[in-house]
């Protein structure tokens, strides 16, 4: 599987680790960038990154890192058909692919180190989405929230 991979300045601290981790889970990294925290760059503009790396089918999957996971997840679920989660356990990052069809893992460089990585990443790749029943009648719910305008 291709996983499209970003950071921003504050993620780049898990760079490494996210990369080593796809790697190890025998899937290939596509890289959204960025790669130093020299220069200040905004999760919005990663998130984008990656989400279009999936609605264009460069990518299955992604995973986006900011410093708390927060900010890449609201920005990334702002994109249709991508649906972005903060997951800190593997609990999450396995559930959320299984009951939600969650495509973009959310990682906080603040919150989770290293060592945890490879172990969120392989649980978030490992996982499909059980595509029926409840799951997939809260999927097509979810998809009509993203087709909804105000007024």
């Amino acid at each position: 599987m291709k996983v499209a991979v970003g950071f921003d300045h504050r993620g780049v601290e898990l760079r490494k680790a996210v990369f080593a981790a796809v790697k190890a889970a025998g899937h290939t990294a596509l890289d959204c960038g960025v790669e130093t925290a020299e220069k200040r760059v905004d999760y919005p503009d990663v998130a984008a990154a990656v989400g279009m790396a999936i609605r264009s089918g460069k990518a299955e999957r992604g995973i986006v890192v900011c410093g708390s996971g927060v900010g890449a997840s609201i920005a990334a679920s702002k994109m249709p058909g991508i649906r972005a989660a903060i997951c800190h356990d593997t609990f999450s990052a396995h559930q959320g692919v299984e009951h939600d069809d969650m495509n973009v893992l959310c990682l906080g460089s603040g919150i989770v180190g290293d060592s945890v990585v490879p172990e969120l990443v392989r649980a978030f790749l490992a996982a499909g989405f059980v595509a029926e029943g409840r799951y997939l009648t809260r999927l097509k719910k979810v998809e009509r929230l993203e087709k909804m305008v105000d007024g």
